[in-house]
């Protein structure tokens, strides 16, 4: 809402597009998740942008943010980081060979059970995770002006209650990210 003004968007035009196509058919979910999807697009580009600004794609970032948020001494195992990023073991693996020769990882035995091995963060992966992270939220806020801080609560808590209804009544979707950070 601009000044009370509603202001159609591209979610606004396809509905009306199908309404004349298909007039019974409710398209009500695309108000929600259509615009969902049409959010992330936008905003995909300006993020991925940040990650490259850092030496990083998307992925390679989800792995190191994934361990710089778990805490000192930042340090997961292999299933237990493919299970937080909800990726495949051979795609961890391949993310894990490049950032073990940026020098952002390192692969060493546990420090609980000698037999199997651990991720760890290097420093210059911790402070690399932390600086891009910093600057991923700097750009993502921008993208947040047209709603002031109540509305943004509000949206974030409906946000909310629509994915934990999902998340209770399916399980995790295969390959997908941890998204950002």
């Amino acid at each position: 809402m601009t000044d009370g003004i509603k202001k159609e968007d591209h979610v606004d035009r396809l509905r009306r597009q199908w309404a004349l196509e298909l007039p019974d058919l409710d398209t009500e979910p695309m108000a929600i998740l259509g615009r969902a999807y049409r959010l992330s697009n936008l905003v995909r580009p300006s993020i991925e942008q940040t990650f490259a600004g850092f030496g990083l794609d998307r992925g390679e970032f989800d792995v190191i943010a994934t361990l710089r948020r778990s805490g000192p001494p930042y340090r997961l195992t292999p299933t237990d980081m493919y299970s937080a990023l909800m990726i495949s073991s051979g795609g961890l693996t391949h993310r894990l060979d490049r950032l073990q020769k940026a020098g952002l990882i390192r692969r060493e035995r546990s420090q609980r059970d000698g037999r199997s091995i651990e991720v760890a963060l290097t420093e210059a992966g911790a402070a690399l995770a932390e600086k891009a992270f910093r600057t991923d939220m700097t750009s993502e806020m921008s993208f947040l002006h047209p709603l002031d801080a109540k509305e943004r609560e509000a949206l974030a808590g409906l946000l909310r209650k629509l994915i934990a209804g999902i998340e209770t009544d399916q399980a995790p979707i295969e390959g997908e990210g941890s998204s950002t950070g």
